[in-house]
């Protein structure tokens, strides 16, 4: 497929606003835009992701196994050049972020090899930040 890219939108539930607020906009740095008493909306690399108070949430969600590590199978993320993704990992690793998957190179030397980190939100949501050694590599099987 070979369309420009265009933002997204994803909407994630959260357990406490005031919390993911906390980690979305202050450990991550994202800005905050529309906010009302049980959603807020942030810039998430020009794409728009939302967080929606919930009252419950289901358990967390199964992984697959990929390189020797239990990758959430629901996760979300964006995918960095090299410097950018070296800087998030290391304001994570300061903030003192439990990671599921630490900062690592995954495929090395391989086609797509990459560099990536896994972590939980405060109310449980996965995120993957990745960075391809070569970004043409992003679809390569």
């Amino acid at each position: 497929m070979n369309t420009p890219l265009q933002p997204f939108h994803l909407a994630l539930p959260v357990a406490d606003l005031d919390a993911a607020e906390a980690f979305y906009c202050g450990t991550l740095g994202f800005e905050k835009g529309r906010t009302d008493l049980r959603w807020i909306d942030l810039d998430f690399y020009g794409h728009q992701v939302t967080l929606h108070l919930v009252d419950d949430q289901d358990g967390l969600p199964p992984t697959n196994p990929v390189d020797g590590d239990k990758v959430p199978a629901r996760h979300f993320g964006v995918v960095l050049d090299m410097a950018d993704w070296r800087v998030l990992a290391r304001r994570l690793e300061e903030a003192g972020t439990e990671f599921l998957i630490a900062p690592k190179i995954r495929f090395e030397g391989e086609a797509g090899e990459q560099a990536t980190m896994f972590f939980h939100d405060p109310s449980g949501n996965a995120l993957e930040f990745k960075s391809f050694k070569d970004l043409t590599q992003l679809f390569a099987t």
